[in-house]
């Protein structure tokens, strides 16, 4: 936050309901939809315009939602190793978080183990290793298995990507088009899917360019 306000520009860190601060908050009915909630109301109640919305992995789908019912606040989107939504009117983005290890009966989230942390970002090490297991909060499943539904509004919001290497995604493919076509411009930081933590002046780089770029047409 303090390398982008440095720049001259205002920017919003906005904790989901049931993780960070608000675990407390969390039930089994926390899903996308109390997230979109969250950044909707965080919008209105803070008078927010003419933003560009940033979602790090799972947020893909929240903020997209975000901007497909606020679309007058929303100048651009730019998304961080996350989900990137196609522009159908179908249901997307739901899926099995089994690959994160299995849940106990009667569990409804996700515990965030080392297991993770090496899996998609074994280059968070030493002291940043030890601030971030000292932190983290279990993961409401929903936020994997929920889905979202976008309308016709979506299709003109403006985007672009960030991809780390080291996060298990085939980048290389990704930005070839083999998974479909990339509607905007992209940067790649070499790293696994914490850029804000091991490569955080790159990630601001990154963000602030491409916005800019968005912005240019």
């Amino acid at each position: 936050m303090p390398l982008i306000e440095e720049r001259n520009h205002t920017a919003y860190a906005v904790t989901l309901t049931g993780m960070g601060e608000r675990v407390h908050l969390a039930t089994r009915q926390v899903g996308v939809e109390t997230a979109v909630q969250d950044v909707l109301s965080f919008i209105e109640f803070n008078d927010i315009r003419e933003c560009v919305l940033v979602g790090h992995s799972f947020a893909g789908k929240v903020v997209a939602s975000v901007a497909d019912r606020t679309e007058a606040r929303v100048r651009s989107i730019v998304y961080v190793d996350a989900f990137r939504p196609a522009k159908v009117r179908t249901p997307q983005g739901g899926f099995d978080p089994s690959e994160f290890g299995p849940l106990k009966p009667g569990e409804w989230a996700i515990p965030f183990s080392e297991k993770i942390l090496d899996a998609i970002g074994k280059d968070v090490r030493g002291a940043e290793r030890k601030w971030m297991l000292s932190r983290v909060t279990p993961w409401p499943v929903r936020h994997s298995s929920d889905p979202v539904t976008l309308s016709p509004r979506f299709d003109g919001i403006k985007s672009a990507f960030i991809f780390c290497t080291e996060s298990g995604d085939p980048v290389e493919e990704i930005v070839a088009g083999k998974w479909g076509k990339l509607e905007g411009p992209y940067k790649v930081i070499d790293s696994g899917h914490w850029p804000m933590i091991t490569r955080p002046a790159e990630l601001v780089d990154d963000i602030l360019e491409l916005a800019a770029k968005v912005e240019a047409g």
